[in-house]
């Protein structure tokens, strides 16, 4: 059976995958950027956007794993949009007309709306559905791939209360948030159900590793 993986999902050192204030102008909230300056330099991030070059150290090792063998993505509304209540149908994410994806992605909301064909072969589907429910959906989308379950930080935790994921990798960033919203609470003991693996890159992260 296909496996279900989180990669490159950046915390803090005191576990926000995100900030406060999440908006059109701040996708991060107050976070702003900090959470993700150790994957800006890498080459997998040049790749995503069309452009030459990049590091090709530690982070890039780990960062280059986000594509390979993933037929599907799950996304919480969050990470889509900006938007809260009814859905703006004229608002198709934070990527432009060509996300980097590609791939059947299913967006958890209770809002409906019809689906997104973008470019590159990244379709937006729009689901009412648990963590099970929709990692079947994915699944069957996938054709016998894996499902990469994107965020945010209260998607990766539903998923992983549900003891869906086989395979996580997070950057642990040595900032201090404060406020936002945190991945680990809820999850006491989650070390116990992995095998759990840590290096240090130069960048000063710290990317751990759970495989079941």
């Amino acid at each position: 059976m296909s496996r279900v993986r989180v990669h490159n999902f950046s915390v803090s050192l005191d576990g926000f995958g995100t900030g406060d204030g999440q908006r059109l102008e701040a996708p991060f909230g107050h976070a702003g950027t900090r959470l993700h300056e150790w994957f800006f330099p890498t080459r997998s991030f040049h790749e995503m956007q069309g452009e030459p070059g990049g590091s090709t150290g530690i982070d890039d090792a780990f960062a280059s794993n986000w594509g390979p063998g993933i037929g599907a993505e799950i996304m919480g509304r969050n990470k889509f949009g900006p938007e809260r209540g009814p859905s703006d149908e004229e608002w198709k994410g934070w990527w432009g007309d060509d996300p980097p994806f590609h791939t059947p992605v299913f967006v958890l909301t209770h809002h409906s709306r019809p689906s997104i064909e973008m470019k590159g072969g990244t379709t937006c589907h729009f689901i009412d559905a648990s963590p099970a429910e929709a990692v079947k959906v994915a699944r069957e989308a996938a054709g016998g791939l894996d499902v990469r379950i994107g965020g945010g930080p209260s998607i990766i935790r539903q998923f992983l209360a549900a003891d869906l994921i086989d395979h996580m990798h997070t950057a642990i960033v040595p900032i201090v948030l404060g406020r936002g919203e945190r991945l680990w609470d809820g999850l006491e003991a989650l070390e116990q159900r992995f095998n759990v693996e840590s290096v240090s890159s130069p960048s000063s992260v710290t990317h751990l590793t759970f495989t079941r």
